[in-house]
Formats: structure tokens, sequence, C-alpha cells
């Protein structure tokens, strides 16, 4: 395993940290995200942060971050193991149950900063990470708030959204990356996100310029998933977890998402006792850019700095916010 900080990194108004820590037999990489006048003597609320299937936390995730960070609040903005610059073998094999167990190591991690004021804890997840925010935040009722994002919440209904035959399509690789799992061979893999007509887990017109859109310069995304993996989302239905959340939730719907469909997860989301459901007119991988990512981290910080609230106060404008 790697050391517990490798490098540290200044940005305005705060301190950005690479880190690892344990989860299961391997570790999970992430930014830790500070502000200024975080220490032991004066810890700050903490915001974990994961992201959407097969992406890292380079793909959209800072500008987030440096948001929440901007108004008080530190951010843990971790990669799931077996992806990215995480540990893990074999490489790209999404399990739900895994990355879940990363959610729990995760908050594990940052209850053990000396920076952090452990009764002021929160979770943020998008897309995936939306529906583990909502699978987490059942879990652990300690949690002061949850944010999720185009929350994935029923693998039947994303199968749907995929369409019959492209979900069919998939039937010939999962069974021969089985073969492989059984035979300790490598992953037989399939695109994360590729043009309609194409055999990939996501297929809509805008999930492939929407996932390299994302990607920052320099860096080497890889738009590969074990087939095998197609079994652990079909299972997965993190919505039925939210009735059984404990604190205030706010839960972003895209109007248009061609990958989470919005009425079941409008639907789940009512469940949620202390929900805050509120619809935004922008597709799946619309949230992270332009406006749609204003009206959305603006919404987001409100939401967190009404039930986190840290003791400094905000910058003038860090609720306002702007567009970097």
């Amino acid at each position: 395993m790697k050391g517990d900080q490798v490098k540290n990194e200044t940005t305005t108004g705060s301190e950005r940290r690479n880190v690892t820590f344990r989860s299961g037999d391997s570790y999970c990489a992430g930014w830790l995200y500070l502000p200024d006048g975080a220490s032991a003597d004066n810890p700050v609320p903490i915001v974990v942060m994961g992201h959407g299937f097969g992406a890292t936390r380079e793909l959209g995730l800072a500008p987030y971050a440096e948001r929440f960070v901007a108004a008080g609040l530190g951010a843990l903005v971790f990669t799931y193991r077996g992806l990215g610059d995480s540990g893990g073998e074999p490489r790209q094999v999404l399990s739900m149950p895994r990355q879940v167990a990363d959610w729990d190591a995760a908050l594990a991690y940052a209850s053990s900063l000396p920076e952090a004021d452990t009764g002021r804890l929160a979770i943020w997840g998008s897309s995936v990470g939306g529906g583990h925010a909502i699978e987490v935040a059942s879990r652990h009722p300690e949690l002061r708030a949850a944010v999720s994002q185009c929350p994935f919440t029923d693998g039947i209904a994303s199968a749907r959204a995929l369409g019959v035959g492209a979900a069919l399509s998939m039937t010939g690789p999962v069974l021969r990356d089985l073969m492989a799992a059984a035979l300790g061979k490598k992953p037989v893999t399939v695109p994360v996100a590729a043009s309609p007509g194409r055999r990939a887990f996501m297929t809509a017109p805008d999930a492939l310029p929407g996932m390299l859109e994302l990607v920052p310069p320099g860096h080497q995304w890889v738009n590969e998933a074990a087939a095998r993996s197609l079994l652990s989302v079909l299972r997965y239905r993190p919505g039925r977890s939210a009735r059984r959340i404990a604190m205030p939730i706010l839960i972003c719907i895209s109007t248009t998402d061609s990958v989470a469909p919005a009425d079941v997860a409008d639907r789940y989301a009512r469940q949620a006792p202390l929900g805050d459901v509120r619809h935004y007119e922008a597709g799946h991988f619309g949230f992270y850019v332009g406006d749609a990512y204003k009206e959305l981290v603006r919404d987001q910080v409100e939401f967190l700095v009404q039930h986190l609230r840290p003791t400094a106060p905000a910058p003038k404008g860090a609720l306002a916010g702007s567009d970097s």
C-alpha cells in the first residue's frame, strides 16, 4: 500500500493532498481538500465524494470539491479499487458491493483525520455514485447530510434504458468473462461508453461525448469495464434504500437522463423521509459543465452549508458561485 499522504498541492483558499487509504485487500487513492485554517484545533466538516460507472475522480469532480472547500468544507474525493491509480486486482471489474465497501472505508478514513469534525460528515455521489450515496446514507445514520446527483437507482430500469437489443448483445462477452474469471485469466472487457449501435454499457447519443468531455488534458481514462460487471449492475437497486435514510438528503435528478430514468429515480427519491428532491433541465452528462453545473453546485453548497454549518463563514461569493 502507498503512503497515506504522497503530495500536497495548493489551490486558492485551500490545500489539496494526494492520499491513499486502506479498503479491503488493497487501497483507494484520493484527493483531500481542506480549507485554510483547518487543523486538529479547528476541525472542519468533511464531504466524502465518489463518481459513477467506470469513472475516476479526475473526471469532473474537482470543480465541485473546490466550491465546497471555498464554503469552508473539507472534501475527500476518491477512486474505487480496480480503477485509475487506486489498487486492487483484477482491474476494471466493477462490483457494486465492493464499491460500497470503498465508501465505508472512505468514511472511516475521513473520520480518522485530525482536521475532521466527525460529528459533521456528509457524502456526495454522482451517477452510480449517486446510487451509492443513497445506499451508504441508509447504512450510516451518523452522517449529517447526503447529496445524490443524477442517481442510478435501479439496475433493471437502467438496462431497459439501454435497450433490449443492446443488453442482449452483452450476453456473449459476459459468458466469456465469467469463464475467464473461473480460469484466473484477464477480464474480457467492453467499452464503458460507445456510440449508438455499438456494444457498450452506455450507448445513448450523449454517453461517449459526455464522458470524453470530462477527461482532463493528459489524463488517460480507461474506457473499459469487465463484462461480468453487468451482472452486478443488474442486481443493484439502491433506490430501495431511500426510505431508510435518517438524515437530510438532496437528490438532484436530470429530467432528460439517458442512463438513469428520471421517473424511476424520482419515485425512489420521494421515499426518503427528509429528502429534498430537485429536477434540472440537463442530461446525465451535462451535470458537470456549463450552466447546469453552476445551478447544481450553487444548490448543493447551500444545502451542505445549511446542514454542516462550517464554523468559518463562507467567503463572499462562495454561495453565489462561479463557473470554475
